[in-house]
């Protein structure tokens, strides 16, 4: 199979980014990459122990940029973008970037069974008037790293901007689904699916789909 790169961008995850690159290197020989993003914990050191290659960012940027810098790095021609907490399966990495390697599709998302914000269904209900994908909003996807270096993201979060963004620049794009294990989330992200139901309206607009 074509080489990939799992891209993991963390921060203050010093208690379970351990365990999620472990998993990841030692069970299943996968190169992880984290972005480390101005943690003020051992989020780094544990990364590395556990088998990541780590780069630190001075001062915490937010998730785009920790993703972003993360796609600059990679060095394989397919990148996984996979959360610090755990919550995804590293079973179904191959999955993801099968359909990649063989040519079929750019980019796809590990669609969850259940998306638990009212907000985050909002948002995806509204990115499905350009993509038909039940999970724009999942932060674990396979992409073509020529397709991730060109998104610009620049929009509160990745919820429905970056598939209407890479269906824009002409990805293919699908879903495989993926089952998640059940991890405590920090609350407050949730009140950034306000401002960025107007980036969604904003990319739906201007790419003419209403």
């Amino acid at each position: 199979m074509t080489g990939f790169t799992v891209v993991v961008p963390a921060y203050n995850e010093a208690g379970r980014i351990g365990r999620t690159v472990d998993e990841l290197v030692e069970e299943y020989g996968y190169s992880v990459l984290v972005v480390d993003d101005g943690s003020s914990d051992a989020t780094a050191e544990a990364a590395r122990s556990a088998g990541a290659t780590v780069i630190e960012q001075p001062t915490n940027k937010g998730y785009i940029a920790a993703l972003k810098r993360g796609f600059r790095e990679a060095s394989a021609e397919i990148v996984v973008t996979f959360d610090a907490d755990g919550e995804h399966q590293p079973a179904d990495v191959e999955r993801l970037v099968a359909p990649i390697a063989n040519d079929e599709l750019d980019l796809v998302l590990g669609a969850r069974t259940t998306i638990p914000r009212p907000s985050e269904r909002l948002l995806n209900r509204l990115a499905r008037l350009r993509v038909d994908v039940t999970d724009s909003g999942t932060g674990f996807r396979a992409l073509r790293r020529s397709l991730a270096v060109d998104l610009e993201l620049d929009t509160a979060c990745t919820c429905g901007t970056l598939v209407l963004e890479a269906a824009a620049n002409g990805a293919r794009i699908g879903e495989v689904h993926s089952e998640t294990r059940s991890v405590q989330k920090p609350r407050g992200i949730a009140w950034k699916h306000g401002r960025q139901f107007f980036h969604v309206l904003a990319h739906l607009v201007n790419t003419r789909t209403w």
